[in-house]
């Protein structure tokens, strides 16, 4: 195939679609017969995936790698910011813990720069196996305070040589005013990089659009190159926190209901959006007391502050539903929230908070202490008595002591997990629930006949879907013939 200038998704702000263009892109490119692969200089996510060699990068990259048919590497996403409090984040770099920092030191600091270079490294080893590199931005890239230290945005675009597509939502409202003012705050240089724009989320007939993108086109000099119907026919998992704002809250009548207790710095909320997919399954995320109540299910997520979610919990309450509650119906742990069913959760070292041990939920006869050094992994193990291989990934900085043959999983001979005998268990093992055998013993507590769907074929049904989306409504050929071109 030809060799192809990367190409390049930028946003007017957060939540605009990029993400979803973007693996929308990969699907397609790859369905052409070309090798792309996803890059994202520098994440900001609490959603996080294991590559094949255990190292760590955004949860949304590692699905665009998905989308393009490859395994997922940590030269796709090089950085990765992780909030673990109201102002701090734990930094990941190619893969690894290097320290935390507050907004402030971080945004504010002279680390940008060797950052920097080591986004332009692994983006070099990217483009040197894969044609082309479909990459993404971050938040706007009009942040007039922030953008001289930009490293994900318009400098990452120029280092890269791509050819860049402002993308810009018009369900929020003020489309014209907000593209724009997105290309007349841009400097000459990065002007000049952008060869296209973007509008997503149209709702209705796009003809009533021709004007405005006529105006549009005449305003900013530089081509609209689709308008993209808002799809909600087609799922993809989202990693940005504004999407948890669109989840469910409430319990459902004739519905299998699962409570996801939303805690502060709930971690990997992706882990969840297959049991989305169930029909019998009404999967909603709250905080509200009567709506737990109301659960057949409750799931503990996992969370990047285990100790400070615990004391929230206690606090708001909700520590004595759940104790109720395990009392007559599955309460299932997940990461940090595995770790919170037990008796005690030790931070010696404060790796997640000042607080150094905190008396748990004390529901699982476990015990666990974090510690400096982070696990993360891919795993095959077997669930329970289930037979079926099956697929999972941890990530966590905890050890967990486990009673003798209390364990849930089995990993290359050695118990993982715990389960109490009866209804509850809590893992390290994050996508358990992807895998079938899991799903369709929850459905059995309320639906004895039924059978979950197979995951991976439904995702790989949905990226299609997403590439048809692309190849209708956006002019991927204008695309191409720019990037066969120097940007």
């Amino acid at each position: 195939m030809q060799k192809l200038q990367p190409i390049m998704l930028v946003g007017t702000g957060s939540d605009v679609g990029k993400s979803w263009i973007t693996t929308g892109i990969c699907r397609w490119l790859k369905q052409k017969g070309y090798n792309p692969a996803p890059f994202k200089a520098q994440n900001m996510s609490l959603n996080s995936f294991s590559t094949p060699d255990n190292l760590e990068i955004g949860r949304a990259q590692a699905v665009q790698a998905e989308a393009c048919g490859i395994p997922p590497t940590v030269e796709m996403n090089p950085i990765l910011l992780k909030p673990s409090s109201v102002n701090k984040s734990q930094i990941i770099l190619h893969g690894k813990p290097i320290g935390n920092q507050t907004a402030k030191e971080y945004f504010l600091g002279d680390d940008k720069k060797h950052l920097f270079e080591e986004a332009k490294k692994s983006f070099k080893q990217l483009a040197s196996k894969h044609n082309p590199i479909v990459m993404e931005g971050a938040g706007s890239i009009s942040e007039l305070n922030l953008k001289h230290r930009d490293i994900v945005n318009m400098r990452m675009a120029a280092a890269a040589n791509a050819c860049v597509y402002l993308v810009a939502d018009i369900d929020k409202g003020g489309v014209f005013g907000s593209v724009y003012g997105t290309i007349e705050l841009l400097e000459d240089w990065e002007r000049k990089l952008v060869k296209g724009i973007i509008i997503n989320k149209f709702r209705g007939d796009p003809s009533l659009f021709v004007d405005g993108k006529k105006k549009l086109e005449e305003l900013t000099g530089i081509p609209i190159l689709g308008v993209l119907p808002y799809a909600t026919d087609i799922i993809i998992e989202e990693e940005d926190s504004v999407a948890l704002n669109r989840r469910a809250t409430t319990a459902k009548e004739n519905k299998l209901n699962i409570a996801v207790v939303r805690l502060h710095y709930m971690s990997n909320y992706t882990d969840f959006q297959v049991l989305e997919q169930e029909p019998l399954i009404n999967l909603y995320f709250t905080r509200n007391s009567s709506e737990i109540n109301k659960a057949d299910i409750i799931i503990i997520p996992g969370t990047k502050n285990t100790i400070e979610d615990l004391i929230a919990l206690k606090k708001d309450g909700l520590d004595t539903i759940i104790k109720e509650q395990y009392k007559h119906i599955p309460v299932i742990g997940i990461c940090g929230g595995y770790q919170m069913l037990g008796k005690t959760v030790k931070d010696p070292f404060s790796v997640e908070s000042n607080v150094k041990s905190e008396e748990g939920l004390g529901l699982f006869q476990i015990d666990t202490t974090l510690s400096k050094t982070k696990q993360t992994v891919q795993r095959n193990f077997q669930f329970k008595d289930f037979k079926e291989v099956c697929i999972g990934y941890e990530i966590h900085m905890g050890e967990t002591t486990v009673p003798k043959n209390n364990h849930l999983n089995i990993i290359n001979g050695k118990e993982e997990g715990y389960f109490d005998g009866n209804k509850s268990w809590g893992t390290y093992l994050h996508g358990i629930f992807d895998n079938q055998n899991v799903v369709t013993e929850l459905l059995h507590l309320k639906f004895p006949d039924a059978t979950a769907i197979n995951y991976k074929e439904f995702k790989a049904q949905q990226f299609d879907k997403l590439a048809d989306w692309i190849d209708e409504n956006l002019d991927m050929e204008a695309i191409l013939k720019n990037s066969a071109q120097e940007c």
